[in-house]
């Protein structure tokens, strides 16, 4: 069974954000960017999977700019076999995620779809539930 999980960047956690002047936005200006902790989670279970022999591939899918390398590269080093980068300097809604991860779903065919419960920066919390409906796949 092959699974895939989609990774967010995200400031790190660790990181005093500041504001724009303009408070348009959070400034990005030289912060440390890093993995969402609970897609760091969702990737340790999917290798967790894999080691159990539950899982045959562990697929990571991430979303943003040319720097989500970093954090692909992060998800291959807790032991994803393959990275998928969909490039964009947009910033990426929840249901514009979905829509892009439901093709990827198209695509690769996976047995099993991990996300992380939500993301550090929006706390959101909708992507996963959207997916689901989009691509009439059960949710938990």
């Amino acid at each position: 069974m092959k699974i895939l999980v989609a990774v967010k960047r995200v400031i790190d956690y660790n990181v005093k954000i500041r504001v724009k002047a303009d408070h348009s936005d959070v400034d990005l200006t030289n912060v440390k960017m890093a993995m969402n902790p609970f897609c760091e989670i969702a990737v340790e279970e999917a290798v967790r999977l894999k080691e159990k022999g539950v899982a045959t591939e562990v697929v990571a899918v991430s979303i943003g700019p040319k720097a989500a390398q970093e954090q692909l590269r992060t998800a291959l080093a807790l032991g994803a076999d393959r990275a998928l980068h969909i490039e964009t300097d947009e910033r990426a809604e929840s249901l514009a995620v979905a829509k892009l991860l439901a093709k990827v779903v198209d695509e690769e065919q996976p047995g099993l779809v991990i996300l992380g419960k939500q993301a550090i920066d929006t706390d959101n919390n909708q992507t996963g539930q959207m997916l689901a409906a989009l691509t009439n796949l059960p949710q938990g």
